[in-house]
């Protein structure tokens, strides 16, 4: 699962996304670093054009 998919399901909590964004730094995936945490296009904009607030509240609207 990814964190999104698993932060929609109430597993883990917002804040687990610097350990998810550290476990890809440390990792080799080819991955992207949305792709690897489940977020869309929209999702990833809402991330790095406005803030990791914004994407928890847009996020939050779906669970």
């Amino acid at each position: 699962m990814t964190f999104k998919e698993k932060y929609l399901t109430g597993e883990i909590e917002f804040e687990a996304i610097d350990d998810w964004i550290e476990e890809w730094n440390n990792s080799s995936t080819a991955e992207t670093l949305a792709k690897f945490l489940g977020f869309n296009a929209e999702e990833e904009d809402l991330w790095i054009e406005e803030s990791e607030e914004a994407l928890k509240e847009f996020l939050d609207q779906k669970k």
